[in-house]
């Protein structure tokens, strides 16, 4: 996979150490993958208070009801996605309902009681975070004023955890009394992190273990069709993502009892992302960064996805073969290029570490993978169109967004077809 330096590469060194580049790493820089728009990943609003707050084995529940003095009565819970640390309500209020649309406070107006669940870290097993959906449920019910079904479900991961906790429970003989189930942008063929942004991940972790860790991490491992676990690693399956899937299979892959619904941020029509395979999407520009590259993912064999140089004067190269131009896929994006340049950026100029992201984003969740449809590892699979409805999907319904757009991008269109679908 690794290929000796490019000599035609500018070489040099910053004169800054790698104590001092870790330094300034630790002060200024947090370089971890997350949805959203800029401002709601750096510095959210705060959220309202909620009407009540449970804490739960492993996690919490933010509950905001329709009519306080009514109490809860219509149960929505929605699971956070991936990220590392605890979830925070601040941002997922932030993405829920400062963005295009207001899809808490819609929810609430039809007479719904939004319970907001958190992990304690979202980046555990899905297994693990899955005991928190089981316990949020059981206290829904619990505390719930009739008997009103509940609707549980999750955006991006938490579609998962929601998954896996709700099919568990039937196979325990456990009553969720859950009429519906439903996924927003849920990666339940797989996601897509390019090999590019791994490696590098992985090719800092000396100076900073944030993104590393991020990749390495438990959830990353069972959500990523491909994984490397060291930046000269050749693609794979992980084996956590192989029990993972093993295990969803041994308690029936998906609950029965509800209806299962799902929407995706990417269309249905096979039309790309407009993203090129094979163009450099990132590049060092300081002294201690120069001659990195990294590239969108191109079809092929032995095709270069990065070239890697921090500090030092080596500039090893990554290669991959028999991948599918998976950047520039149908489905949603992520700025996974451009949260790594905006990271480094904030470290002082005179480290070294300014970068340039031309390209910044990438297919995260193809549309093929939110609806549960195909497999995402040929262009055929990724690419081809499909129709409104298919039989081929293990979801009863879905929709698949009028354009390609960003992962969990919260629009009317895809949460009017949720709420409509509602017990």
């Amino acid at each position: 996979m690794t290929k000796p330096n490019d000599p035609n590469e500018p070489g040099g060194t910053s004169g800054t150490s790698e104590q001092q580049i870790a330094e300034a790493f630790g002060a200024a820089a947090h370089i971890t993958l997350a949805p959203g728009p800029r401002e709601a990943r750096e510095a959210p609003a705060a959220a309202p208070t909620p009407d009540q707050e449970w804490t739960l084995p492993g996690g919490m529940a933010w509950v905001y009801l329709a009519n306080s003095k009514h109490g809860l009565a219509k149960p929505v819970i929605i699971g956070d996605g991936f990220n590392s640390g605890p979830s925070e309500l601040d941002f997922s209020w932030e993405i829920m309902e400062r963005g295009p649309y207001p899809f808490i406070s819609e929810l609430r107006q039809r007479g719904y009681d939004v319970i907001l669940l958190g992990f304690d870290e979202r980046s555990a097993s899905i297994l693990d975070n899955a005991k928190v959906v089981r316990s949020a449920v059981l206290e829904a019910i619990a505390r719930r004023l009739g008997d009103h079904p509940l609707t549980v479900g999750g955006f991006s991961m938490g579609g998962l955890v929601a998954r896996y906790a709700l099919a568990k429970m039937e196979y325990e003989k456990t009553d969720h009394q859950t009429a519906l189930y439903f996924s927003f942008d849920s990666p339940h063929r797989g996601a897509w992190i390019p090999i590019a942004l791994q490696s590098f991940a992985h090719y800092i972790r000396r100076l900073n273990a944030a993104f590393s860790n991020q990749m390495n991490s438990p959830a990353a491992r069972q959500l990523l069709w491909q994984h490397i676990s060291e930046w000269d690693d050749t693609p794979e399956t992980d084996k956590e993502r192989i029990e993972f899937l093993a295990e969803l299979e041994r308690v029936g892959g998906w609950p029965n009892r509800p209806k299962k619904i799902g929407v995706a941020n990417g269309v249905r029509t096979g039309v790309r992302n407009g993203i090129a395979p094979g163009e450099q999407a990132f590049r060092g520009k300081g002294l201690a960064i120069t001659g990195t590259h990294l590239y969108t993912q191109p079809a092929g064999e032995e095709k270069l996805v990065a070239q890697l140089r921090v500090v030092t004067l080596r500039k090893p190269q990554i290669h991959t073969s028999g991948m599918p131009e998976i950047d520039g896929a149908p489905g949603g994006t992520l700025e996974g290029f451009g949260i790594l340049a905006d990271e480094l950026n904030k470290i002082p100029a005179i480290i070294g570490l300014g970068s340039e992201a031309e390209i910044r984003e990438h297919c995260f969740v193809p549309a093929v993978s939110a609806v549960a449809l195909r497999d995402i590892d040929t262009q055929e699979k990724l690419g081809d169109p499909f129709p409104e409805s298919s039989e081929d999907s293990e979801l009863d319904e879905y929709l698949c967004a009028t354009h390609n757009e960003g992962h969990t991008r919260v629009t009317e269109e895809l949460c009017v077809w949720i709420m409509d679908r509602l017990p």
